[in-house]
């Protein structure tokens, strides 16, 4: 870990200074502070182009404790360099690289733990829900038939009773029609 933040801070150093090569080449005389203002607002702009696709990605597959891991890992190497940037400044105590990984460690080893502990929970949590499910299954099933059977019966007793109906206004027709003296109608509506 410490090879590569001493490589990281190599790669910075070289980038630092061949961007300052060319300030003074084209002598464009921007300042230290300019130089940082376009630098670092051009590295975010590009990272933001890189990240977002990759959150917006990760939060579609459902893998939210990875972005929060990517953050907080983030934050840790910013507050980790920031304590031993205070230390050199304060003069409590030293400003070591060792310091800055083995807190960096720290937090790796206990997320290790914390991702162990996780992972058993969801495991117990699928084996219990997936077991129980199955069985819920077969009740499930046999309850869905009923119900589509129940439909079905409803369906035969309202077509039963539309039925009725008509059968029961065709023969107050019949009815009305013979109480009017048309007693021929019985044979015509036969007919039909």
């Amino acid at each position: 870990m410490t090879q590569a933040l001493y490589g990281i801070m190599r790669v910075i150093a070289k980038i630092h200074n061949y961007i300052l090569h060319l300030n003074d080449k084209f002598e464009y005389n921007f300042s230290d502070k300019d130089l940082h203002f376009l630098v670092i607002g051009l590295l975010g702009m590009a990272m933001i182009f890189v990240v977002y696709p990759v959150f917006k990605w990760l939060a579609s597959k459902k893998h939210i404790m990875v972005i929060a891991w990517i953050y907080v890992f983030t934050l840790i190497l910013v507050i980790t360099f920031a304590i031993e940037i205070g230390q050199k400044i304060s003069n409590t105590g030293s400003m070591e690289f060792a310091d800055i990984v083995f807190g960096v460690m720290g937090f790796i080893a206990l997320f290790a733990v914390f991702a162990v502990v996780r992972g058993i929970y969801h495991a117990v949590r699928w084996f219990m829900t997936h077991r129980f499910v199955e069985k819920e299954d077969v009740g499930q099933e046999s309850a869905a038939e009923e119900k589509a059977e129940d439909k079905k019966a409803a369906r035969e007793k309202m077509m039963k009773d539309k039925t009725a109906e008509k059968e029961a206004a065709d023969d107050m027709q019949i009815i009305a029609n013979l109480s009017n003296g048309k007693e021929n109608y019985s044979a015509d509506t036969d007919d039909r």
